[in-house]
């Protein structure tokens, strides 16, 4: 490391990395910008007398969103997440009015069902409660979301469950538009003509590793955002419809080999609180009512959470073996251990009519060509349609950590053109033109990816961490001031 800060290159190299607020998995990319004059074809030159130019290699961030994986990106997905989901709440910002502060709008949680008891730390009035294995655990003990008899506990259930865990809020979703139409007297058909329900969600993976889906669910006009919500619509009915429709919503899974049917719903355990206006000062009063000062906060951080490597993998899943290796507990191996049998394909029932392929005599060795799995004595499983071998890494959550309606607010998309267009315009104002008498240059190519060295690595995070006590830092003065 010493020899690195030493080399002739190390400031060259540390200021690319600070342009990335040191990103650990750059890409580095090699080639050339330039702003030139649209007439004469000449690069343009700022007031310093320096070329409008860059070529040689630069860094573009790995924009991972994972912290484990990647603490500067993530930084970054948090703060646009943050925007959108700010915007959204106090609107004044990204295209949104401030009107939607005062509209009908909820924090909701939806919780998954039991699968079985796991340990638990249960508070009471400030005392922590005996687990129903009769110890009491402390907040950091690894035993807590552990089954606490791995044995019965329904691990094809918790993963075909999570699986269908998107499938289930969208048809939530579709609920409590019924639900709200109904109540006001309109036909499911005709609820658009009057009013639009907007929504933005996150998923929070839970010790046990399943998730819980956390909500704002706003009530518009038919126009979205920009629209005044009709007269009928208030908190009250937006609650009554929430909790109905959480109660009415059902998944039905694939068929089982044995022909049985699972039935999906979600938890009993519902969170439905109203949001108070956006110039309320406190998260949350004595009566439950919930502000939207730093509730954009609180999501933005359950998005950039994720799994964790204490608790799955960052990255997909090869083979079975691989489950073996990875530094995490016994019972979160046991659920990728069964998404990844629940993801296999089966034996072709033409070729194998017995099941497994039969070593002494196998009805295969009579067919000249299988039409049904085309001679590979396979073909895809009952959950083949849930890609739950991809999706094994994520314990078979196959949805985003954070999505949105579309009337809701932002997109990330523009957040990120935002941003091109802020550097652009200030490149534009150094050297003295608009942008109708200029052409922008830009063509890279993708050399390598991630640090060189590990001592590379090891300094880019040190910068990544400095970069973002700085942030906070920054931040904390901002709130006294």
């Amino acid at each position: 490391m010493k020899r690195r800060i030493q080399s002739p290159d190390y400031r060259d190299w540390r200021r690319k990395v600070e342009d990335v607020y040191g990103c650990l998995h750059p890409v580095r990319l090699s080639g050339l910008w330039q702003i030139t004059d649209k007439t004469t074809g000449q690069v343009l030159t700022r007031s310093d007398g320096r070329p409008a130019e860059t070529s040689g290699h630069i860094l573009s961030p790995c924009g991972n969103r994972r912290e484990s994986v990647c603490p500067a990106c993530s930084d970054r997905y948090a703060a646009d997440a943050f925007q959108l989901m700010r915007a959204g709440l106090s609107g004044g910002s990204k295209g949104v009015p401030v009107t939607v502060s005062d509209k009908p709008r909820l924090f909701v949680t939806l919780t998954a069902p039991s699968f079985g008891p796991v340990h638990n730390r249960r508070p009471n009035n400030g005392k922590a409660l005996p687990c129903r294995c009769g110890r009491y655990h402390h907040e950091h003990d690894p035993l807590i979301g552990q089954p606490v008899d791995p044995s019965t506990y329904d691990y094809t259930g918790h993963v075909l469950w999570q699986a269908h865990s998107g499938k289930l809020w969208n048809r939530f979703t579709q609920k409590l538009r019924r639900y709200l139409a109904r109540a006001a007297g309109l036909t499911d058909r005709n609820f658009k003509d009057h009013a639009r329900l907007s929504y933005a969600k996150v998923a929070e993976f839970q010790r046990r590793g399943i998730i819980h889906f956390h909500a704002v669910i706003r009530l518009d006009g038919p126009d979205g955002a920009v629209d005044t919500t009709p007269a009928w619509g208030t908190v009250e009915l937006l609650a009554d419809a929430v909790r109905a429709a959480h109660a009415d919503t059902t998944v039905d899974s694939p068929e089982l080999d044995d022909g049985q049917v699972l039935t999906f719903a979600w938890g009993d355990q519902v969170d439905v609180r109203p949001i108070r206006p956006a110039d309320a000062r406190r998260f949350e009063d004595e009566h439950g009512t919930i502000s939207d000062d730093r509730i954009s906060s609180y999501v933005a951080k359950y998005a950039t959470k994720g799994t964790g490597k204490s608790e799955a993998a960052d990255r997909p899943i090869r083979s079975r073996t691989q489950i073996e290796y990875l530094r995490t507990t016994e019972h979160h191996k046991q659920i990728m251990r069964t998404a990844w049998d629940l993801g296999a394909p089966v034996a072709c029932p033409d070729c194998h009519p017995d099941g497994e392929h039969q070593a002494g005599g196998c009805a295969c060795a009579t067919i000249d060509h299988c039409a049904r799995c085309d001679n590979g004595g396979l073909i895809p499983g009952p959950f083949d349609e849930l890609n739950l071998r991809r999706w094994t890494h994520m314990l078979a959550f196959r949805g985003h950590f954070l999505s949105k309606s579309r009337a809701y607010s932002t997109t990330f998309k523009q957040l990120r053109e935002d941003r091109q267009i802020w550097r652009f315009e200030q490149n534009l104002a150094e050297l003295g033109v608009d942008a109708d008498s200029v052409a922008v240059v830009n063509h890279w190519d993708m050399t390598s990816v991630g640090h060189r060295t590990a001592e590379e690595r090891e300094l880019a995070a040190a910068i990544a961490e400095r970069t973002r006590q700085a942030r906070k830092q920054k931040y904390a003065n901002e709130r006294t001031d």
